[in-house]
């Protein structure tokens, strides 16, 4: 069942930063999340939401999917659901990127845009999930992910976990991203589970509530979370680092400029956070940073100068020098 491009999920390449670091006491690697099919990380959580699914019966080939998505849950969903012959509904809002909305309809998903945010919470999340309630309801025989509780969606990621250990061996720190934190979870319950000596770092947005932070307007998607996931718990990370948008813009034009990755928002966020706290960190050890997801999809915001000064203004002096911007915000746990 799972043959042809679903096999492909998983394995990508762990590769080392040689350029931004390269005068470091410590290693930093990252690990290329870009390479899975749908060109994210969301792709593991997505598979492996559907196959338990379908082996507990909890779907069938006649299931009709909805979920509520930014973009990359929603590609990643998608994809396996064209794969498998599955009906699947994406409801997304108004901040979803166009090169977001065309992926989903060239997989054959079903777009619902939710135009306004929730009235009393002022949020599109809270919008876009009551619309999935909505539909859940109305649509026999159909099937909510919910990739914000799902335990699958977090299981996914024991499996990341394990194949950065199985290729590097020790890892002494690993900074993972964070939204719905199933990546997070999945990755700290593998260390937890095998009493490794890998300090966990979350990297959280300004503006996301996760970390019990004051929910403002985040411009770059699929970072941080307007409301707490089910999925959080406490002792997931022994530290959280909270970065801006320009942090996150800042990154990502400085790992393209010096490593030619072309990675999303999160990935520059990742990047800027282990950068806050380098003189923290020990001689020799070995540090892994998880990118989500690839940077094509941000090409109308993170790498369009134009968007860029319109709302940030004239920063480029940010990326094209070898200084790097402080982070705005940084909060341990």
């Amino acid at each position: 069942m799972y043959a042809g491009i679903l096999s492909t999920i998983g394995n990508t390449p762990l590769v080392r930063l040689a350029q931004i670091f390269k005068d470091s006491p410590f290693q930093v690697y990252a690990k290329l999340e870009a390479f899975n099919p749908g060109g994210s990380i969301k792709d593991r959580a997505a598979l492996n939401i559907i196959r338990q699914s379908l082996e507990n019966g909890d779907i069938n080939e006649r299931t009709t999917v909805i979920e509520s998505s930014s973009g990359n849950m929603g590609i990643g969903l998608a994809q396996t659901c064209a794969s498998l012959g599955l009906r699947f509904i994406c409801v997304i809002d108004a901040k979803t990127t166009r090169q977001n909305v065309e992926i989903l309809k060239a997989y054959g998903a079903e777009v619902d845009l939710i135009s306004t945010p929730d009235p009393e919470t002022g949020e599109f999340l809270h919008a876009r999930i009551n619309r999935v309630k909505y539909l859940q309801d109305t649509i026999p025989n159909s099937f909510w992910p919910d990739q914000y509780t799902n335990l699958n969606n977090a299981l996914a990621h024991h499996q990341t976990m394990r194949e950065i250990g199985d290729e590097l061996g020790q890892v002494d720190y690993l900074f993972c991203a964070t939204s719905t934190c199933g990546t997070l979870r999945g990755c700290a319950e593998y260390v937890q589970q095998h009493n490794l000596r890998t300090h966990v770092v979350a990297v959280d947005a300004i503006g996301s509530v996760i970390f019990g932070g004051q929910s403002c307007k985040r411009l770059i998607p699929g970072h941080g979370a307007a409301v707490r996931p089910q999925l959080f718990q406490d002792d997931l990370a022994e530290r959280c680092i909270q970065v801006s948008d320009l942090d996150c813009i800042v990154g990502c034009r400085r790992l393209v400029k010096q490593e030619a990755i072309l990675g999303g928002g999160s990935s520059g966020a990742v990047l800027m956070a282990i950068d806050s706290i380098k003189l923290d960190i020990e001689r020799g050890a070995n540090c892994v940073l998880i990118f989500p997801d690839r940077g094509e999809r941000y090409l109308d915001t993170i790498y369009s100068d134009h968007w860029v000064k319109s709302h940030f203004g004239d920063v480029a002096h940010l990326w094209e020098t070898s200084e790097m911007t402080e982070i705005c915000a940084a909060m341990t746990y």
